[in-house]
């Protein structure tokens, strides 16, 4: 079976912030156009899965619109990763030492002093990764972090230390990409 992860429609925020958790509202006329998209080429019977964010739930009703037998839960796990006290602010605006040593501490350091840590938003994804049903297509709605975390995690990587280790790719806003149902392992 089939994990599709769908990337949330463009955020209603200036480019360059850092935003992570905050919930913010995505453009509603991409959100229809990415759910009408999807349900050209969605097969019946996939289990909806959503971040609780409101950039994300906004797109659920919308692919129910069109597809009215669709069951929709929502999975705090599916949410960005937490940028703590980032959050909110230009990129350009955060101190370099504090993305220094994000850097150089990429698993363990906790990014905007209050947020996760890579290794803990890892961990979160992973979970929700391993309790999907196997024998099911599932879609997830959510955020670039998230589907890059799962992308490594479908490749058998649960950790990683560094910063160049993180995957740069990920679908643009209102598109999606499709994983394997079983992780390969190594």
């Amino acid at each position: 079976m089939t994990l599709w992860l769908v990337r949330h429609a463009q955020p209603l925020i200036a480019s360059g912030v850092c935003y992570g958790q905050l919930d913010i509202p995505a453009d509603l006329q991409a959100t229809r156009t990415c759910a009408a998209e999807l349900f050209k080429v969605l097969q019946k019977g996939v289990t909806v899965i959503t971040s609780p964010l409101q950039r994300c739930e906004l797109l659920a009703p919308e692919l129910i619109g069109l597809q009215p037998d669709l069951m929709v839960k929502t999975d705090p796990r599916l949410q960005e990763m937490n940028f703590g006290q980032w959050e909110g602010r230009p990129w350009a605006d955060i101190d370099r030492a504090e993305l220094d040593a994000w850097t150089a501490d990429f698993a363990h350091y906790r990014a905007g002093s209050t947020g996760e840590s890579v290794a803990q938003f890892m961990a979160r994804v992973g979970a929700a990764f391993d309790e999907r049903d196997p024998t099911h297509d599932t879609l997830w709605i959510t955020h670039a972090g998230v589907i890059r975390a799962a992308m490594l995690i479908a490749k058998g990587v649960r950790h990683i230390s560094r910063a160049d280790e993180w995957p740069m790719d990920a679908p643009a806003y209102g598109q999606w990409c499709k994983l394997p149902s079983k992780p390969h392992t190594t």
